[in-house]
């Protein structure tokens, strides 16, 4: 456990060292990275964002802003991965993790019709938020749709982590340890989920 606090406490350090020196682009390629399917917080990234806000080193809207169009380039990263990567292996190994092609063209139908308010809410929603383009691109979502609800729906978050950033000044980093609890809640739920559907069709 000690470990892993401090690996965690080392990516804050780096992250945090990276946008200092670069500024908006720090936060562009860190909320690029986040939304690649790699677990760097933003819940790191843009309140210290917001706190360089409350320097004077940069400015609001246009932190907020970087923000979300490094996470809209780092989800199409990802789109794409489930798209040409993830689809193909889904197909071939699938029915060893329970996945049929049924279930694929489930996914399809599923993103067909509510694609745009899965894409747009789960962006509000930590952990979720990092992975939900892998889905999209492996349901094939209309990739114009994904892009625009990707980039509509992170504005909000981006917005929110920002000004909080800006409001607790060089108390930013209190705010990681309450936003590290949600992530754990949100995980304990997913997986219990996970675990209650595949118990269902274990059973049918």
């Amino acid at each position: 456990m000690e470990f892993f606090v401090r690996l965690f406490e080392l990516v804050i350090e780096k992250t945090v060292a990276f946008i200092s020196s670069l500024g908006y682009w720090g936060i562009a390629v860190g909320m690029a990275i986040e939304s690649a399917n790699v677990p760097l917080p933003s819940e790191v990234i843009l309140p210290f964002g917001g706190y360089l806000v409350s320097t004077g080193r940069l400015e609001f809207f246009w932190a907020a802003l970087a923000g979300a169009a490094g996470g809209t380039f780092g989800s199409v990263f990802s789109y794409f991965l489930g798209l040409w990567g993830g689809r193909p292996f889904l197909l071939r190994y699938g029915r060893y993790f329970g996945i049929s092609p049924k279930h694929l063209a489930l996914a399809e139908d599923w993103f067909a019709r509510y694609g745009e308010a899965t894409v747009f809410f789960t962006r509000l929603m930590p952990v979720i938020r990092t992975f939900i383009s892998l889905p999209a691109g492996i349901s094939r979502m209309n990739f114009v749709r994904f892009v625009i609800y990707t980039f509509l729906g992170s504005l909000p978050w981006c917005f929110f982590l920002t000004y909080l950033g800006l409001k607790m000044g060089q108390h930013w980093e209190d705010l990681k340890y309450w936003f590290h609890r949600l992530d754990v809640f949100i995980i304990l739920a997913v997986s219990i989920a996970a675990i209650y559907f595949w118990w269902k069709k274990k059973a049918r």
